[in-house]
């Protein structure tokens, strides 16, 4: 009796087809082994923003002062002016409403004493010119009535030589009619004539030598009133310039005082634009981290954030030291963004679905503070776009694309631990310059 079970378990007389299989996927991994494998490091990062001014920006509150009033709320979209809070003072210094007008006022009379002193400078300038004309005058009177003087010091300087050459003829007619009269030649009455005329010569020349040596002492006088005058309008002048200098000087306060002045004016007005904090760009507010009314901010203290509207995309990637002369500015890299479906096949990029093209813009050569080095990588226009619903700080996983090798070489080059191949990207310039050459 034949069992069915011994024919289904024992199939000697058979055909396999074992052989043809296996030869078949020898074949068929031979094959695998020469297809052309894509090299790459794989990094991770972050999106980030192109431009410092597209990304998140904290709102700070300029001065310190007690909210007094919300003008929107968390996740609200703004434009650049909107007003986002109203603030109230803290400082007693800045209580007064009529701040401002008040410290105008101030101004206002500082810039009064100002024109004064300026007027009195004017004055004084009246002054020194009117003293300087005075003693000019007082001087031209002077020396005018010492060459007066000195006309008259001649002229009895001349009487006084006739008085002298009178006095000596007189004598001498005098001593010839005392010789007569002793000899009894003359009368005497003859005689006391000559005499007389002896004695009127003699007045007469000491009549001159006193006018002379007066006019002289006038003339001395004369030259000491006018050191005297010289030295009294020396002095007032100098009293004057003084008054003058110290107006000046006043005028000279007054503009640092006026100057001071309209800078706190300045300033008080400026403050008072700060009570009101505003949007610096369009974008939205998130972050709020102060509720209600009547919390009090410090200066400087952050009050939330704003997102830009406007962002032109970029990625911060992260890149072990040992990877860092594998990569080039112009290098291709591959990016996976959170969230976004995608099906990933390492050695062959272009075969992979849900990833988007990027080239290396930058690669910082200063290590961060988490052991890596950071590169930035743009979107590459000539490619299928990024996804516009990506967000800052969206996680990315990159994909930096090197040489191309066949599937053999890989494997070896990882059983023996070897790095991917170095090799240099060429960029456009470099293209360029090739081309010239």
């Amino acid at each position: 009796m034949k069992i069915q079970s011994f024919d289904k378990i024992y199939n000697i007389h058979k055909k396999s087809r074992v052989k043809r299989w296996f030869f078949f996927i020898l074949m068929a991994a031979v094959i695998v082994l020469f297809l052309p494998w894509t090299q790459n490091i794989k990094v991770m990062g972050n999106v980030t923003s192109l431009y410092q001014e597209q990304r998140p920006q904290q709102l700070n509150s300029p001065i310190p002062g007690k909210i007094i009033k919300w003008y929107v709320k968390n996740g609200d979209y703004i434009k650049e002016g909107d007003t986002i809070l109203q603030l109230s003072e803290v400082k007693d210094d800045y209580f007064d409403p009529l701040l401002v007008q008040r410290t105008q006022q101030q101004v206002e009379a500082k810039k009064g004493v100002r024109d004064y002193y300026e007027a009195k400078v004017g004055t004084t300038n009246n002054q020194l010119q009117a003293l300087a004309t005075a003693k000019d005058l007082k001087l031209n009177q002077l020396q005018i009535k010492i060459s007066q003087l000195k006309n008259k010091l001649a002229g009895e300087e001349a009487e006084l030589a006739a008085a002298i050459n009178e006095l000596r003829l007189s004598e001498d007619q005098y001593a010839r009619q005392k010789k007569m009269y002793d000899e009894g030649l003359v009368s005497l009455t003859q005689f006391q004539q000559r005499s007389i005329s002896y004695q009127n010569a003699m007045a007469k020349k000491t009549s001159s030598e006193n006018k002379v040596a007066q006019t002289r002492q006038e003339i001395v006088n004369t030259g000491i009133e006018q050191n005297a005058v010289i030295q009294d309008y020396t002095e007032k002048l100098s009293k004057t310039e003084g008054e003058r200098f110290q107006s000046m000087g006043q005028i000279e306060g007054s503009e640092g005082d006026i100057a001071k002045l309209e800078n706190q004016v300045a300033n008080y007005k400026f403050r008072q634009g700060l009570y009101y904090i505003v949007a610096s760009q369009d974008g939205q507010i998130v972050q709020l981290n102060k509720a209600g009314i009547g919390e009090i901010l410090k200066e400087t203290e952050s009050i939330g954030t704003i997102v830009p509207k406007t962002t032109d995309y970029a990625v911060e990637i992260y890149i072990k030291p040992v990877d860092l002369p594998l990569i080039k500015e112009g290098q291709r890299v591959m990016c996976i963004f959170d969230g976004f479906p995608a099906i990933v096949f390492s050695g062959w990029p272009d075969s992979s679905y849900g990833i988007f093209a990027g080239k290396v813009i930058a690669v910082e050569s200063n290590i961060s503070a988490n052991g890596l080095f950071k590169a930035l990588v743009v979107e590459d226009k000539k490619e299928k776009r990024w996804p516009p619903k990506i967000k800052m700080g969206t996680g990315v996983q990159g994909i930096a694309i090197l040489n191309d090798v066949p599937v053999w070489y890989e494997l070896w080059r990882n059983i023996n631990g070897f790095p991917p191949d170095y090799y240099e990207v060429k960029t456009e310039k470099a293209s360029q310059n090739e081309k010239q050459k």
